[in-house]
């Protein structure tokens, strides 16, 4: 059964539209799932995972806007 659900998982995961965007959310739900795994819940763990690593990423790509984006006048003053 193991074997079934896991050429499934791989076969969906291949399957999803590049629209998608799930930056940071399928490594963060392979590292919880692992971690949750030997503690004995790795579904809450991928889930967990996937979460985290999504807002960490969302948390990088504003950090990134904000360095890229020029000054506006109003910043200028004091």
């Amino acid at each position: 059964m193991k074997p079934l659900i896991f050429a499934s998982v791989i076969w969906g995961l291949a399957l999803i539209p590049a629209a998608v965007e799930a930056k940071g959310c399928i490594k963060g739900a392979v590292v919880g799932g692992v971690a949750g795994h030997m503690a004995g819940h790795g579904k809450v763990g991928a889930v967990a995972g996937c979460v985290i690593g999504r807002h960490e990423t969302n948390k990088r790509d504003a950090q990134k806007t904000d360095q890229k984006s020029p000054p506006s006048p109003r910043d200028n003053r004091l």
